[in-house]
């Protein structure tokens, strides 16, 4: 467990504001010796005020198309997510005006070669520090800058910390966002990425043998190797999201393995608080609905939507689905216009996403579709969160 020193002094500015200062060091002892991965103190320091910060979860395995999905988030809310300006140039941090997004790569307590000389994936928790991810998130959540440690995926080393100042919106990405409990409790959202083995496997088939030169053997035993601890580790965080985007082989052709067509569902965890499930046509109808014609140009096999209520690990969810993919996106109003709790700002909001990002991969089906959605309805749960601790003081002074 990390420890904590706290030497705290406060300064009153006038009668009604207080600010409290302190000095936190959480001593991390590294066990690992490789370069840059001495016993270190991670330092923080700053003013408390309201905590203000809103804390996002977001779990996939690697290869799954978290970066998209960040790109397409904080381009939601404006301005393009860089790494720290002037910082290590192999950090995993982005930042931009709102969004702060952190790689949990970076509480790995073993580098490569302690994985490999325990026997460990980064899979297993036992190759990860779960009690400084907690204490770090939990000091941004609370408004405190925290300096962060850095995983180098170019030499699979720890290198030196980073300064993280405290975001209006915190995204922690990566491998274990929902396993620790204490973690978990200090999300106001977790999205799970849950893409189908076979998908996933054609996938890394067309990236590693096209562009890497991967033979099928070597893919085959990449995938099975780390198959078991995904199922241990990873893949149970998805009965705590409380959305999933679940990415599966098309059912509009038979026997199709190739994973270009895709049927993509959006599960929507119900009575989470600021976040209303979108629906198609009719709030909680089962609707199937075919809207290829001369509203929708799509070619061959089409597609097909799917709307109704479902139970998702003893939750009762929402499920919305897409199987096919879209031939000119221009054309998405279309569907746009019959989905409703979109937490769009204008009509046409979701269109205009699209086409500002028609180059990003899964742009043309459900998986960009549904990121895009659920990108809006976080931007929804921040206001409503900002909207509800500005009214809190007023609502007091009434009493």
């Amino acid at each position: 467990m990390a420890a904590c020193t706290v030497y705290s002094t406060c300064s009153v500015s006038s009668p009604t504001t207080t600010k409290t200062h302190f000095n936190f060091i959480f001593h991390n002892p590294r066990t690992t010796t490789t370069r840059n991965n001495k016993n270190r103190a991670a330092q923080i320091s700053c003013s408390v005020t309201e905590p203000q910060t809103v804390v996002i979860g977001l779990a996939a395995d690697s290869g799954c198309g978290k970066s998209t999905f960040m790109r397409r988030l904080t381009s939601v809310f404006g301005g393009a997510a860089e790494p720290p300006k002037g910082g290590n140039p192999d950090s995993n941090t982005l930042i931009s005006d709102t969004t702060t997004v952190i790689c949990l790569d970076d509480y790995h307590s073993l580098d490569r070669t302690g994985r490999k000389e325990k026997g460990v994936t980064a899979l297993d928790p036992r190759a990860n520090d779960f009690d400084l991810m907690y204490e770090q998130v939990k000091a941004i959540k609370n408004g405190v800058a925290v300096e962060k440690p850095i995983y180098n995926h170019v030499t699979g080393l720890l290198d030196p910390p980073e300064l993280i100042q405290p975001p209006k919106i915190l995204v922690v990405e990566g491998l274990h966002p929902m396993y620790d409990p204490r973690v978990r409790e200090l999300l106001d959202f977790s999205i799970y990425l849950d893409i189908s083995n076979e998908v996933k496997f054609a996938w890394k088939i067309q990236r590693d043998m096209a562009e890497r030169g991967h033979s099928l053997e070597s893919i085959k035993a990449s995938i099975e190797s780390r198959k078991p601890d995904f199922d241990a580790y990873i893949d149970p965080q998805k009965q705590y999201a409380d959305a999933v985007i679940e990415v599966l082989p098309t059912q509009l052709i038979p026997g199709d393995n190739e994973g270009k067509v895709l049927r993509v569902r959006l599960i929507m965890k119900e009575g989470v608080k600021y976040f209303s499930p979108v629906y198609l046509f009719d709030e909680g109808s089962t609707i199937s609905w075919i809207p290829c014609g001369r509203k929708l140009t799509c070619s061959y096999p089409g597609i097909k939507f799917f709307y109704g209520p479902d139970s998702y690990y003893s939750n009762e969810v929402s499920v919305l689905e897409m199987d096919g993919q879209f031939d000119r996106l221009d054309e998405l109003i279309y569907v746009e216009s019959h989905l409703s709790n979109l937490s769009t700002k204008f009509y046409g909001e979701v269109t205009q996403q699209m086409l500002k990002h028609a180059d990003f991969p899964g742009s043309s089906n459900g998986t960009g579709l549904f990121q895009t959605i659920v990108g809006l309805k976080i931007r929804d749960l921040y206001e409503q969160i900002i909207a509800e601790k500005a009214s809190a003081p007023l609502e007091a002074a009434k009493v």
